[in-house]
């Protein structure tokens, strides 16, 4: 993300651009600049994920407990000194920077490759250096940090545009992220997440002024600065020509080791020779040598505009786009499509108002191994669940077509998956689940109470995963148990068979309540979020742990470490699993493959078992209750489902006075009950 080499330029060549900051003293400093005012640094929280997950174990699945308390730490950090924090999240993938989402997610699927390769060749987790995000991190930290009472905004554009018009327009103490766009806006400072130290509070802060001193710009010049270098906007290919030509002028004979650092300043010089005005910009266009570019430039520089600011070399009656405003909103019901849309900005709900407004919903990269065809990616595995959502949000579209003419609605998924390049979206069918009485819509689903409402709901979720006809034996369980068997029992009727793939597996299952949780949104809130939350129902190292253990003869019995509670619960929940996969005709079969020799006694005074393995087995197979686990013991993994089927298949497409809600959260927002 951000400018193409301008992070290694502030880096290595522009030192003066860096400057050390204690953020204690500059809260200080804040408050007496602006007095009666408390001092809030706004968080691009998508740079700080990597940062944030501190775990050692991270292949599988997540460790969810010990990320929630490595998040308090940071907030109680900034807390401790009086500095208020707002996270935003991005909430949409703008389609002037679609090609490059899709480029990241295809290097991001060879990183994947290795990771499993790494895995299969040494049977243990890679180092840091390998390190990827647990799936669906980004989804469940937004709603953890509202369980925190935290100010958490998901982006109806581009997360770095409305950071830095959020933090200009309330007068922010500075933007915390690691992104270069944020030195080329015109807002408050920019600090640096990965030269933070959270111990000293103290970071770089690097300074735009500097920046332009060195260059010899001005501050309006800085975003030409960004589309010449190229960026998510311009592609750095299309600007390749008039760069080299940039560098043979500023540097002639230079060797080729000096391209990188003095590329930038080679641009800045080209840059200042040219007049800054419209006409200016147009030249600079006619410079680049492709006929295709159009505006292209002009659309790069608009980018960075923020509201009520203005640049010389964009045409005078330019101004800002409304944001997250969709001329050609799907939804037709102005209330329900409003509704969705401050769900959305406050991240109370999840996918909804990206399906009801652009009818397109995005996915990133899973831990999933490609190669293994007998496990299906998670984006095929839940396509049939997410069908039946699409299908609630999008009945009252189809409805009001006539029957003569009624279509089935669709969804452009820009889903990852093995062997999906993403030259295209997948055209997914919304397909309404059967309910008696048919689809409700949304009015009585969203802004209805009363008991049938509440039964209605439940129902209606139940019904995406299959489920509504067990919804009186599912309702009995504790809802974090439910959820997770919902989740079991779908994998079960939809995957064809499960070996030796707990990485793969703790994925799928964590993906899967993204689905749950935008299942929930699409129906109501029938359950609390928190309920759907990973750290509820799901810890990856016991996981794994358990499935190795199972795979490789253990009892029962020694699974659940003799506990007679324990036992009961899992054959109450066995028996009820077991029991609805035969009514939907899917018999489990008990297929383990051996693993070799994995201690099911409890670890010894080191955390070991009494055999023998490298030190690598003893990291994935050594025996829990681990140090550090928290939390309560999920349902092992120990049987394996047998043949399922799938929903249908999708198409391949183009590229192209507030009312009272239903209840969803509470303990820190007043009306917004759920979380407790």
């Amino acid at each position: 993300m951000g400018v193409k080499g301008l992070q290694r330029f502030v880096d290595h060549v522009c030192p003066a651009t860096s400057v050390q900051v204690d953020l204690k003293e500059m809260a200080e400093q804040h408050r007496r600049s602006h007095p009666g005012r408390s001092p809030v640094v706004v968080v691009d929280a998508m740079a700080c994920l990597r940062h944030w997950y501190t775990p050692e174990a991270w292949v599988h699945g997540g460790q969810w407990r010990q990320y929630l308390q490595s998040l308090k730490t940071f907030v109680d950090a900034f807390v401790a000194v009086g500095i208020g924090l707002v996270f935003f999240f991005d909430g949409v993938i703008e389609q002037k920077k679609r090609d490059e989402w899709v480029k990241r997610r295809l290097t991001n699927n060879r990183e994947i490759a290795k990771i499993f390769q790494y895995i299969k060749a040494k049977a243990c987790q890679p180092g840091r250096d390998m390190f990827f995000i647990p799936s669906g991190l980004a989804t469940f930290t937004r709603f953890a940090l509202k369980s925190m009472g935290l100010d958490t905004i998901c982006s109806l554009q581009e997360a770095d545009y409305e950071i830095a018009s959020y933090a200009s327009l309330n007068g922010c103490m500075a933007i915390l992220g690691q992104d270069t766009d944020y030195l080329i806006y015109d807002t408050v400072p920019y600090l640096s997440v990965s030269k933070l130290r959270l111990d000293k509070l103290a970071t770089v802060m690097y300074s735009r002024e500097h920046l332009c001193r060195s260059l010899s710009l001005q501050m309006a010049d800085l975003p030409l600065l960004a589309c010449l270098l190229g960026n998510d906007v311009v592609p750095g290919n299309v600007v390749e020509g008039l760069r080299r030509q940039c560098l043979a002028g500023y540097s002639p004979s230079g060797p080729s080791a000096r391209h990188t650092k003095e590329m930038v300043a080679a641009v800045a010089h080209y840059i200042s020779g040219v007049a800054r005005s419209h006409d200016g910009l147009r030249e600079v266009e006619r410079n680049l040598q492709r006929h295709s570019i159009g505006s292209l430039l002009e659309v790069g520089v608009e980018s960075y505009i923020l509201p009520g600011q203005y640049s010389p070399w964009l045409p005078h009656n330019k101004t800002s786009p409304v944001m997250g405003h969709h001329e050609n909103a799907i939804c037709s019901d102005e209330k329900i499509l409003q509704v969705a849309r401050e769900q959305h900005i406050k991240a109370e709900s999840y996918a909804v108002y990206n399906v009801l407004n652009a009818g397109e919903l995005s996915c990133s990269n899973t831990l999933e191994d490609e190669l293994d065809t007998e496990l299906p990616g998670q984006a095929i595995v839940y396509r049939p669940a997410r069908q039946s959502i699409y299908g609630i949000l999008l009945a009252a579209e189809s409805n009001a077509q006539p029957d003569a003419a009624r279509l089935c609605p669709t969804v452009k998924e820009w889903f990852v998956y093995p062997g999906n390049l993403l030259q295209q979206p997948d055209l997914v069918p919304a397909i309404p689940p059967k309910l008696p009485g048919g689809t409700p819509d949304l009015q009585t689903l969203w802004l209805t109470e009363g008991s049938q409402v509440t039964k209605l709901r439940h129902c209606t979720f139940l019904a995406c995963f299959g489920l509504q006809d067990f919804a009186d034996e599912l309702l009995l369980l504790e809802l974090p148990t439910a959820a997770a068997c919902c989740l079991l029992i779908y994998i079960t009727l939809q995957v064809p068979r499960v070996d030796s793939r707990a990485v793969h597996l703790a994925s799928l299952f964590v993906r899967g309540l993204s689905v749950l949780i935008s299942a929930n949104s699409a129906c109501g809130f029938p359950f609390k979020m928190v309920d759907l939350m990973p750290w509820e129902v799901f810890d990856g190292k016991l996981f794994h742990a358990k499935y190795l253990q199972s795979h490789s003869g253990c009892t029962m019995e020694d699974l659940l470490e003799k506990k007679d509670v324990l036992v009961q619960e899992f054959q109450k929940l066995k028996f009820l699993i077991s029991t609805i996969c035969a009514g939907k005709k899917r018999t489990i079969l008990n297929r383990p493959r051996p693993l070799g020799a994995v201690n099911c006694e409890r670890p010894g005074p080191h955390g070991r078992g009494n055999h023998r393995m490298s030190q690598c087995d003893q990291r994935v197979r050594g025996s829990p209750p681990y140090p550090g686990y928290q939390g309560r013991y999920p349902q092992p993994g120990s049987t394996n489902p047998a043949q399922g089927g799938g929903g249908p298949q999708p198409s391949r497409g183009p590229h192209n006075r507030r009312p009272q809600l239903a209840p969803r959260w509470s303990g820190f927002q007043g009306s917004h009950p759920g979380w407790n």
